[in-house]
């Protein structure tokens, strides 16, 4: 019998606004899902129940009034703990602020209460979101939700793994070098990451910075069109939401939602393994060698090909570091002893880096942008692997090598995704299938400048096409085993960096 936690957030919201189901119901099953399997993978963290059956009667309360009611109503979220929340602990995954309730909503999540969420709880990240391995020493390790020894990456870990064993409908997560699709990939949902300004940001330290974006997390294209519709907005609080003065630009909801398969019958589609250069592993090759020569036919063109990104992973780690320099300098001087591996890591690497760099990184984007233009005007979308790796067990902070030969950075493994991230075009993970561990395989959808409709509606189409194949049809957990593991709590180095 399906659960109401087990719904759709579609068909929850359709149900809720025929009045065939309260929104109190529906957080219940949330809640029970939450407590019969989290202990199991650590997905969610600060929770203020009473809080959220608060603002879930008062939803029922306008449901019954008859009139409007905001698109994602009655809907419970997670909300990425690098997320402000007004009354609920915002920790960031770090000591520094393990004990920190902020007293403000940031700006999204302002938006998306405004919209109708019912925000339930945070999800676990890595400390400060850096790297791709959901641990810290607050709220231990996030596990994979079709293995919780295993890496859920990041650093959305905590909002993949609770939509995945369907906690939540909906949360939200942020990409920086795949911090959405990686996640998503994992585990067997979909993160999409928007074009660049998209969605507004009051959190970026960097303003006009393309790198950080924030983006919808759910379990099918269509919730994550829905959640996309309620996220995207023209706000003077972000300066790459620019616009023309007194013009909504982006506040069109049935723009984004509901969103029509495309025609791939009529487009040029491209696919690449590794963009040239990616360290990718040769089970993730092999994996998504099948599913290309699946999604060939379906298109009127289909040919191995990828823009130029050389110089991709130079560019992006300095530019990454600057970030990482304005962010945490000051936290690794005055208290370094509650700063992890990987922020000081990135600290240094980012002091060895000169002015002259840094202009190198931003001309070698600008042309690696210019590479994807020239490129997307010979075909309509391009997919890759979202990840170079099969899931590995968190105990590893990150891969040092990959198929014996060593990776660049900590981050180096994720450089499928940070290529894409330099260009501000938007990007998608899509569940197709498993690999040969039986763990999900993200397949990223890349579009052109400005596509983001087009990144949803070729998701759809592949998504339909493949829903009723054993093969590359969406893997779900096995949520009674996970009821029945024991906690994740009880492995070693849960709570510590090993």
């Amino acid at each position: 019998m399906t659960e109401p936690c087990d719904l759709t957030a579609v068909e929850a919201r359709r149900l809720i606004g025929a009045k065939k189901l309260s929104a109190v119901e529906l957080l219940q099953s949330c809640i029970g899902r939450i407590d019969a399997v989290n202990h199991a993978v650590n997905a969610m963290t600060a929770m203020d129940p009473d809080a959220a059956m608060t603002t879930a009667k008062a939803a029922d309360a306008e449901t019954m009034k008859g009139g409007p009611l905001p698109p994602l109503h009655g809907l419970p979220m997670g909300i990425k703990d690098l997320e402000a929340t007004k009354g609920l602990r915002t920790t960031w995954g770090s000591p520094i602020f393990a004990d920190h309730v902020p007293t403000a909503d940031e700006h999204m999540v302002a938006n998306m209460r405004a919209k109708g969420a019912v925000i339930l709880g945070k999800t676990n990240v890595p400390e400060f979101g850096l790297g791709a391995n959901s641990r810290n020493l607050v709220w231990g390790a996030t596990g994979n939700a079709f293995n919780p020894a295993y890496n859920a990456a990041g650093s959305s870990g905590g909002s993949a793994v609770a939509l995945a064993t369907n906690m939540v409908p909906l949360a939200t997560g942020s990409d920086t070098g795949g911090s959405l699709r990686n996640p998503a990939a994992f585990n067997g949902i979909i993160g999409f990451r928007p074009s660049s300004g998209t969605i507004p940001a009051s959190r970026r330290g960097h303003g006009w910075s393309p790198l950080p974006m924030l983006g919808p997390m759910a379990r099918n294209v269509a919730d994550t069109a829905l959640m996309f519709s309620a996220m995207v907005s023209d706000d003077a609080v972000d300066p790459l939401s620019y616009t023309f003065h007194g013009r909504k630009m982006r506040e069109v909801a049935d723009y984004y939602y509901p969103v029509a398969p495309a025609d791939l019958g009529s487009m040029r589609l491209a696919f690449t393994e590794d963009f040239g250069q990616a360290p990718t592993e040769s089970i993730v090759r092999r994996a998504f060698q099948k599913i290309a020569a699946a999604l060939a036919p379906m298109f009127a063109k289909a040919e191995s090909a990828h823009p130029d990104v050389s110089g991709g992973d130079e560019a992006f780690e300095v530019l990454r570091a600057a970030g990482v320099l304005s962010a945490h300098l000051e936290k690794t001087r005055k208290t370094p002893e509650l700063c992890g591996p990987n922020m000081h890591a990135n600290v240094q690497e980012g002091l060895g880096y000169s002015l002259v760099d840094q202009a190198n990184a931003l001309t070698r984007q600008t042309q690696i942008y210019r590479n994807f233009q020239e490129f997307f005007g010979k075909f309509d979308i391009l997919v890759s692997p979202a990840i170079t790796t099969s899931p590995r067990p968190w105990q590893e902070l990150y891969p040092a090598e990959i198929d014996g030969k060593p990776t660049r950075t900590y981050f180096h493994w994720l450089s499928l995704a940070y290529y894409v991230t330099l260009t501000g075009h938007p990007a998608l993970s899509l569940p197709v299938g498993v690999d040969e561990k039986g763990f999900p395989f993200g397949l990223q959808i890349v579009g052109p400048r400005g596509g983001d409709v087009l990144v949803l509606q070729v998701a759809a189409a592949i998504e339909a096409a493949f829903a009723n194949d054993p093969a590359f049809a969406r893997p779900v957990p096995d949520i009674e085993a996970l009821k029945k593991a024991g906690p994740i709590s009880a492995m070693p180095d849960f709570k510590s960096w090993g």
